[in-house]
């Protein structure tokens, strides 16, 4: 097992602020693994897909007076008849207990949990393995992680199979897609599912996804929203406010992980352009890690100018982030006229070179050059 500390100290961050914390993330980016990370001797772990676990917990109160550990762990709670009911026991009638629920997707998603559970719980998304964390995970090469994805049976495999990325998709639809929103056609959401992984990075044209899989505009917007309800995808909507020829509507869709944008998209072995794009995915990846509450933004302008993503700290105070593979092919022109529109805040160049991070003058422009670890918030 390899370590993941920043992701146990938020579950244990998450535990400060409220009696549940919800581990959401996608089918094998290594949920369970942490949750026994937590420690063996201080937990109760109840596996959720058992049959027989319906019934131990079928009264919550006689379960929870059994439990002799002061952490609680339901692994794939939402396979549970009713188990909005069995969490909210736990944290109004055990307060000294401390639950851990995981899930594939947040609590909306499951018609199951009509009661959100509203000021008992707080939310860690786990992501694939971060850019920071390679180091922990045997030090894998940069490459690897941007080619194979950072899902820790991928990342750890000795070579890349193309079937492991395709039984994911059809376990992904069987277990979540299917159970939590009705979908019935598998071909169809897969042939979406895979448009949208070779979109990724991009301004994201529903009436254009229509046309090329073959669907209704409503059937993209539903299959859009599912992805993104089980963090399949992110929408980066754009920011805007200041400029007169500013985007203002159309967002930018992320799939969840490098490999399977790899995969999807037939890149082995990755061209340098290639590296560029995959890279922007990981930075992506390390802010929503980093800046889990703050909204991520991108700013482009009508004649195609763009920054890559904006984070909006104050009204008047916004950061700039641009990615680069090669900082050498950096070209700071689009943030000289965003810096028009919004003079203050801070600019980054991330780069996989910028270790350790230092400051360079881009005309009248200071900006950060540092790997995503170098983001402060």
């Amino acid at each position: 097992m390899f370590p993941r500390p920043f992701w146990l100290q938020r579950i244990e961050q998450a535990w400060r602020e409220a009696p549940i914390a919800w581990l959401c993330g996608v089918r094998r980016s290594g949920k369970t693994t942490l949750a026994h990370g937590l420690g063996e001797d201080r937990m109760v772990y109840v596996n959720c897909d058992l049959p027989t676990v319906e019934d131990m917990v079928r009264d919550p109160q006689v379960f929870y007076r059994s439990c002799e550990k002061p952490l609680v762990v339901f692994d794939e709670i939402h396979q549970l008849r009713d188990p909005a009911r069995l969490l909210k026991i736990g944290a109004d009638v055990f307060p000294k207990l401390k639950i851990l629920a995981t899930g594939s997707s947040t609590l909306a998603a499951s018609r199951k949990f009509r009661d959100t559970l509203a000021g008992r719980k707080r939310l860690v998304h786990l992501l694939p393995v971060l850019f920071e964390e390679l180091p922990a995970f045997g030090g894998v090469a940069l490459g690897k992680r941007l080619l194979y994805g950072g899902l820790p049976p991928a990342l750890l495999a000795e070579a890349k199979r193309p079937s492991f990325y395709r039984e994911w998709m059809d376990s992904f639809f069987a277990r979540d897609i299917q159970r939590l929103f009705g979908f019935r056609d598998v071909n169809r959401f897969n042939a979406f599912f895979e448009y949208t992984l070779r979109q990724s990075g991009g301004q994201f044209e529903q009436t254009k996804a229509a046309t090329a899989v073959g669907i209704t505009r409503p059937t993209v917007e539903s299959h859009l929203r599912a992805l993104e309800i089980t963090h399949a995808v992110t929408l980066v909507r754009p920011f805007h406010g200041g400029g007169q020829n500013e985007i203002v509507k159309m967002s930018k869709v992320y799939a969840f992980d490098t490999g399977f944008v790899s995969w999807a998209r037939g890149w082995e072995p990755l061209r340098p352009e290639d590296r560029g794009e995959l890279w922007e995915h990981l930075v992506l990846e390390h802010l929503q890690a980093r800046f889990a509450d703050e909204p991520i933004r991108y700013w482009r302008d009508k004649q195609g100018r763009e920054v890559d993503f904006v984070l909006a700290h104050r009204r008047d105070e916004v950061d700039a982030i641009e990615c680069k593979w090669d900082p050498g092919a950096f070209d700071g022109s689009a943030l000289k006229l965003f810096r028009g529109y919004y003079p203050k805040g801070r600019n980054y160049l991330v780069t996989p070179s910028g270790d350790p991070a230092y400051t360079k003058r881009y005309g009248n422009l200071e900006v950060r050059v540092c790997t995503p670890s170098g983001l402060h918030p």
